[in-house]
């Protein structure tokens, strides 16, 4: 992800979009949006120090920045794991210690973020990151998949330390590391769709009877009638990732297919990954049970992913967003249409960090 933005105006496809500038003063609705990096301006005696955060509007297709925000010395020590629902998970760089804070959220204090402190994992090599709700809600739960092959949860607010599941017992053949955890509010279960695999897994909030997961069957309909040579450009594809996306609103669920390309380049030496092409199925339910039926029309849904827990909204609840898309971040970063297939990729600003550690797109609590 270090040469995420920076390399996006190397690419040859897609049309482009110049970002522009601007300061952060106030948003009626926002939007989800990206951070891209901080500019410290003034160090403190006591550890801590003020930045500028840099973020994206991907509505606008402008940088923002937020100015003047104290970061507190545990997360000036600290490197972001994980994100949801609008909150960061923070690890320690020196002890390993977790915390979770609204430090990128556009409503939290500029002055004193909040942070929630979790207990110490025996496998700190996290992957992604879910949560039941807003972790300032008393019985939240998060879960935390490493790729270790461990699934971690726990109560912020209560738990002192966490409930730990070895995941390679559940199917020992498959590979895990890359498995994208979520949280279905319709159901009240952690979800984890098994990496290339036609199945899913899920756990419920009784951590204490959460040793043997629910198996999940997916069965695929209306699969998409494609030429040998585009099936081949798939099969080609060094990268796939699944997620299982809910609308918080409606309890509409889709499985999301993303595949990756992978193009050595000789002059860099280094391989250059792009997005090639995303399938969506839709989760409907028949007489004979439930199917995930492929679409090219999810309408006026919004589907996010990226490093942080995936997430959909109603484009027309943020003016600007383009329904039927789904905007990504990692191999790449821009809009995916349905509608077309097609790709719109954004354009690197001048000014940005070189590095973008922190791909995540930030849900913000207005679209929650």
């Amino acid at each position: 992800m270090s040469r995420l933005l920076i390399g996006l105006s190397k690419l040859s496809s897609g049309n482009y979009a110049r970002i522009h500038k601007r300061s952060f003063r106030s948003f009626s609705l926002t939007p989800p949006y990206m951070k891209i990096g901080t500019k410290l301006t003034k160090d403190s005696p006591d550890g801590s120090n003020i930045r500028d955060v840099l973020l994206f509007d991907p509505t606008k297709e402008e940088m923002i920045t937020v100015s003047d925000k104290t970061f507190p010395k545990v997360l000036v020590e600290s490197t972001q794991v994980g994100s949801s629902h609008g909150w960061g998970v923070f690890s320690n760089d020196i002890d390993g210690s977790l915390c979770i804070s609204d430090l990128y959220s556009l409503l939290a204090s500029k002055s004193n973020p909040k942070m929630i402190p979790l207990p110490s994992l025996i496998d700190d090599n996290v992957w992604n990151v879910a949560m039941s709700s807003s972790p300032s809600e008393e019985d939240c739960v998060v879960g935390i998949k490493s790729r270790g092959l461990v699934l971690s949860l726990c109560r912020p607010h209560c738990d002192k330390s966490w409930t730990n599941i070895e995941i390679r017992s559940v199917e020992s053949s498959v590979k895990w590391e890359t498995a994208n955890l979520m949280f279905s509010k319709r159901d009240q279960r952690f979800y984890l769709p098994v990496p290339r695999g036609n199945f899913l897994f899920s756990w419920d909030l009784n951590l204490e009877s959460n040793e043997s997961p629910k198996f999940h069957e997916l069965r695929f309909r209306d699969i998409p009638e494609l030429d040998e040579s585009e099936w081949g450009m798939l099969d080609a594809c060094c990268g796939r990732s699944e997620y299982l996306v809910e609308s918080a609103s409606s309890g509409e669920r889709f499985f999301v297919k993303w595949y990756v390309y992978g193009d050595f380049s000789s002059n860099q030496e280094r391989y250059d990954y792009m997005t090639k092409r995303f399938m969506v199925f839709r989760e409907e339910e028949t007489t004979k049970g439930p199917y995930m039926c492929y679409t090219e029309d999810i309408g006026d849904v919004c589907i996010f992913l990226s490093k942080s827990e995936a997430f959909c909204i109603e484009a027309s609840s943020c003016p600007g967003l383009k329904p039927n898309s789904i905007y990504y971040i990692g191999s790449g970063f821009g809009i995916y249409s349905l509608t077309n297939n097609t790709i719109h990729n954004f354009q690197a600003p001048k000014g940005v960090p070189t590095s973008v550690s922190d791909p995540y797109w930030i849900q913000s609590p207005s679209s929650l």
